[in-house]
């Protein structure tokens, strides 16, 4: 199982499955719970559930560390938990997950806006491809064009734009952690915010349970905490540690074909210009995958 976990592109397929599956599960929980509600609640659980290692370890990290925890955390979970339920109220899970694709060319900027990191002109071809791919989809995947869509699709690239940042934030300044302390401290860290958010929500006061698609709805909720946010975030930060946030970043070029999947299947719309976009998507993975000899990219 150990060698199996070493497996950097293991992992990759795994993540990007886990999460790809993420957008199609917010969409069934919207059903019954507010934004609000769905982001405490998979913030807050994941603290808790996780709070164990996560207060020890923090215990006995400098305040730097401390520091770069938190940031990391508020960008790259807290924030994101609640852009992306806000979004779907009115844009597809396919297309929330098609927007993940722009989190490669983010990072790419970033680690040279942010850190001083370059990258090798072939990685920055295929980022280009795989954003242009995104754009096809993000521009044919909606028939209205209203404004009210154009803002929601801005708030998920801007939660695209958090990811990146967090997971440089990882590489950079969080690398001597070890990933299970490291995953563990991020959720505990923003636990008490997300529990009060939660409290005040009517999360358990405006809800009936006792009917079955409630109980469904909490379901997936649950769900989609245990797994996709709080359990696959250990597998993300090791692959961060093990690669580069670059390489990492590539789960979001796979993420859209795992989405558009689901939407198919929950009959959502699909077009000739998702093969299309597809398509550029996965040139641009190969591309961003490429490294040199000997070498990770």
């Amino acid at each position: 199982m150990k060698l199996i976990l070493k497996n950097k592109f293991f992992l990759l397929v795994i993540i990007s499955i886990i999460w790809g599956s993420s957008f199609i599960l917010i969409k069934k929980t919207l059903t019954v719970f507010d934004p609000y509600q769905i982001g405490a609640f998979r913030a807050g659980l994941s603290g808790l559930l996780l709070a164990f290692i996560g207060f020890p370890a923090m215990r006995r990290m400098t305040k730097t560390d401390i520091f770069w925890i938190g940031l990391a955390g508020l960008l790259g979970n807290f924030l994101v938990v609640f852009i992306f339920p806000f979004a779907q109220r009115e844009v597809s899970s396919s297309l929330a997950g098609i927007i993940n694709a722009l989190d490669p060319i983010f990072t790419l900027i970033l680690a040279v806006l942010l850190f001083g990191i370059r990258s090798r002109p072939i990685q920055y071809v295929g980022a280009v491809i795989g954003f242009i791919g995104a754009l096809i989809l993000v521009y044919t995947s909606d028939s209205e064009g209203s404004e009210s869509h154009f803002l929601y699709t801005t708030l998920l690239i801007i939660g695209s734009g958090l990811y990146a940042i967090s997971a440089l934030i990882v590489e950079k300044k969080l690398g001597h952690i070890k990933s299970t302390e490291l995953a563990s401290s991020i959720y505990a860290f923003w636990m008490l915010p997300s529990l009060t958010i939660l409290a005040f929500s009517g999360f358990f006061t405006n809800i009936d349970y006792s009917q079955p698609s409630t109980l469904e709805a909490l379901g997936y909720l649950i769900f989609l905490t245990v797994v996709s946010t709080t359990f696959v975030m250990f597998l993300f930060f090791k692959l961060v540690q093990d690669t580069s946030a670059v390489f990492a970043s590539t789960i979001s070029l796979l993420i859209p074909v795992i989405a558009v999947i689901w939407g198919i299947l929950d009959g959502e719309q699909f077009t000739l210009w998702y093969g299309v976009g597809g398509i550029l998507i996965l040139i641009g993975v190969y591309f961003i995958l490429e490294k040199k000899k000997g070498k990770d990219s």
